[in-house]
């Protein structure tokens, strides 16, 4: 009987080592995602600022290399 305790016992932190590792895994994905959405944002603003009023014909403009 002890050695099953001592085994569920081995299992318990092994599962508890295992959930801290997914617990700081998630937090740091988490802290990824935040950083790419305030990076999205930011260009989404400066992309509205830096655009005309009127929507711009792309075959009407002239390709960088001409």
């Amino acid at each position: 009987m002890e050695a099953r305790i001592n085994d569920l016992e081995i299992k318990l932190a092994y599962a508890e080592d295992q959930i801290d590792e997914l617990n700081r895994t998630v937090f740091h994905q988490q802290q990824q995602f935040d950083a790419l959405q305030h990076e999205l944002r930011t260009l989404r603003q400066q992309m509205q600022a830096n655009q005309p009023g009127e929507a711009r014909n792309l075959r009407e403009e002239i390709p960088p290399h001409y």
